[in-house]
């Protein structure tokens, strides 16, 4: 097995005193999709945020591409390869399709690359492509999910994170952003972290994946394997 593209060792990590992380580890291997499901409030979130530098751990290790990456500040992650997709996609309502996307290149090495990455893009995501001067606040819902991770593969990732993709999505929107997602993997060899809510979904998507609860680590093993745990169909698939 090659080395892992991300690598997390006993990570802790919350808020002021709060600790909403407990000795989490795992990795991810290249061109791998891993999901992290959980109840709300089981820490997907904090994991994400703590892994791309919008919040430095309390203790523990993450390693990028055979690197430190444990106090490395948001925006540095991000410029070498490790980037984020957040909740809801937060984009700029007021600038047009096209305006986001560029933001998405915003370090030399990307900037070099916009006219060509801008064209894969927008060949990803023809919807994109059609509304490319409207405002990013009139696109709908899964339209924005679909310029969020646009904008995200401006940057040139190696690993992209993804923060509920489908969250207010309806289910034939939610299928066409996973397809997109795995031909990102297939045709760029990229690797994924996804929190995701639809357990279904997230686990049918990953090659592996873990289960959080309340902050801690309680299950790591393949999707399928996940898929077919009693806990698990219980707990979070109401089966």
């Amino acid at each position: 097995m090659s080395e892992p593209i991300l690598n997390v060792r006993k990570l802790a990590s919350g808020y002021g005193h709060i600790r909403a992380l407990n000795d989490i580890s795992f990795d991810i291997q290249p061109g791998e999709i891993f999901s992290v499901v959980g109840a709300n409030g089981a820490g997907k979130t904090t994991l994400l945020l703590s892994i791309s530098g919008h919040i430095r751990p309390f203790s523990g290790e993450v390693r990028f591409a055979g690197q430190d990456f444990t106090r490395i500040a948001a925006h540095e992650a991000a410029g070498n390869g490790m980037v984020m997709v957040p909740e809801g996609g937060r984009l700029f309502p007021f600038m047009t399709v096209l305006e986001n996307l560029e933001l998405g290149a915003f370090h030399r090495a990307a900037r070099a690359r916009m006219a060509q990455t801008l064209d894969e893009v927008l060949t990803l995501f023809p919807v994109l492509a059609e509304r490319r001067n409207q405002l990013a606040g009139r696109l709908s819902g899964g339209e924005r999910q679909m310029c969020a991770v646009g904008r995200a593969m401006m940057s040139l990732p190696r690993l992209l994170m993804l923060d509920e993709p489908s969250l207010g999505l309806a289910p034939i929107m939610v299928d066409r952003l996973f397809d997109k997602v795995q031909s990102l993997v297939q045709s760029k060899g990229l690797s994924v972290l996804l929190v995701e809510q639809n357990v279904g979904n997230a686990l049918r998507l990953c090659q592996r994946g873990c289960v959080l609860d309340h902050g801690h680590l309680v299950k790591v093993s393949t999707g399928a394997e996940l898929l077919r745990d009693p806990d698990v169909q219980r707990t979070y698939m109401g089966v």
